[in-house]
């Protein structure tokens, strides 16, 4: 027997009680294996396997809240308290600029689009990563309160199937957990594979197991053949679907693609470590058939010395996007992966006493690239002194609906909640027009 990912039990979107992951244990011959998991994990969903768009979102989580000043609306032309204290750097985009340590993302912004005008109502953590991660607000959410609604990847884990039709790779997958990045009511069928801890090395298949994996292959193989030369009908034609779909996820790629001795030393050099490694990570994620990764990058609640706290995670992030955005570029992939990058809300547009700035959902940026859209542009302005938007007003169901265009799921889909009424997924949100 084979697990992989955890040993922890709990329940389908059907109800079926499965493992985290998988589990192999007599594959094809009567009992609960990889395949009945992924049966089931794909009977989950509304539009399992093909027939979806073949593209995929990484979304880089900026956790505690970044401030829009210093990252992508440095406001130079605003008084001293207001403007960015790390100065600016020209980009590719005439009369744009972004904050100082963003040098290379400068570099490459005619590959990217900088939204100036995102905003929503919620100044806590929990309730502002919940209204970005889900479109809504929960005002419960910073006082114990649970989900209220599925998070962006949980959707995409339904409508496309928990799994990748032919790779066997998961839908969602996360490099970090953000919070309120789980299913809610889709249930835990649809919840982000965590490839943290142990699961890393349950993954780590040696060759000896893939050997009794391949002899017991080959049983189901010569039964498959007797069972079809026993069907006069000729209705069986090989192995059940999902029988196949579990030997490619344990012998196929599926499992590489999380692996960086696979790749190219060149190209793990440079992407460099920490960030740039998840970053990584997740560009081979979606190249084997992953449709939604989220990658946490935390320490942005920079309440005082924001100066210095920027020094340390802006050229970390500058770095790894810049590198993502350049890959994705020259693989081709950038009409395939969409880059998304925010945090749950913006900082105040005036300096603190303690050279900080606080919570400040009224107005914060987002950063994409990719995706098939269209990049090189600012969409939206802010007030003069940062403060909320001047115009083009972005909310999270707006960039929801984006995502929704770009992974091809249908802005008017619902699903049941947990009171059995059906509900949209969005309500109230548009495309942003400006990108599609």
């Amino acid at each position: 027997m084979l697990t992989c990912f955890g040993n922890r039990t709990y329940h389908d979107c059907d109800g079926t009680t499965r493992r985290d992951f998988l589990k192999v244990g007599s594959l094809g011959l009567g009992g609960f294996g990889l395949s009945d998991v992924l049966a089931a994990r794909a009977a989950s969903a509304g539009q399992p396997g093909p027939g979806v768009h073949d593209t995929s979102v990484v979304w880089l989580w900026l956790g505690g809240g970044p401030t829009h000043v210093e990252t992508f609306d440095p406001k130079m032309t605003a008084p001293a308290e207001f403007r960015s204290v790390t100065g600016e750097v020209s980009t590719a985009l005439p009369g744009v600029t972004l904050g100082g340590t963003f040098p290379k993302i400068a570099a490459l912004a005619d590959r990217m689009a900088f939204v100036r005008s995102f905003a929503h109502r919620n100044s806590g953590h929990g309730g502002g990563t919940h209204w970005v991660m889900t479109g809504y607000d929960n005002r419960k959410a910073d006082n114990g309160g649970t989900a209220i609604r599925p998070a962006l990847g949980a959707i995409a884990a339904r409508v496309r199937g928990a799994n990748h039709h032919s790779t066997g790779m998961p839908t969602y997958v996360r490099l970090g957990g953000i919070g309120f990045d789980g299913p809610a009511f889709l249930g835990t069928a649809c919840a982000p594979f965590d490839p943290q801890g142990p699961a890393r090395k349950n993954m780590a298949i040696e060759l000896k197991t893939q050997d009794r994996l391949a002899d017991r292959r080959e049983l189901l193989e010569g039964l498959d053949r007797f069972r079809r030369d026993a069907d006069s009908s000729g209705l069986m034609a090989g192995l059940d679907a999902f029988e196949e779909q579990a030997f490619h996820l344990i012998l196929g790629n599926a499992p590489e693609a999380f692996d960086l001795k696979k790749e190219d030393p060149r190209t793990v050099e440079r992407y460099g470590k920490d960030l740039g490694q998840s970053m990584l990570i997740a560009r081979r994620l979606c190249e084997a058939g992953c449709g939604f990764v989220t990658v946490n990058f935390g320490g942005w609640d920079m309440h005082g010395s924001i100066a210095d706290g920027m020094k340390k995670r802006g050229p970390q992030v500058d770095h790894a996007v810049a590198t993502f955005v350049e890959d994705i570029y020259e693989r081709g992939l950038d009409q395939k992966i969409l880059l998304v990058i925010s945090g749950e809300f913006g900082r105040t547009p005036r300096i603190n006493r303690n050279a900080g700035r606080d919570h400040w959902a009224p107005l914060s940026t987002l950063a994409l690239a990719g995706g098939g859209l269209k990049m090189g542009q600012v969409v939206g302005e802010s007030s003069p002194k940062a403060e909320v938007p001047h115009s083009r007003p972005i909310s999270p169901q707006d960039l929801m609906a984006t995502v929704f265009h770009v992974l091809g799921i249908d802005l008017k889909s619902q699903f049941m909640n947990q009171a059995g009424r059906p509900v949209y997924m969005i309500e109230d949100g548009r495309t942003i027009a400006e990108l599609v």
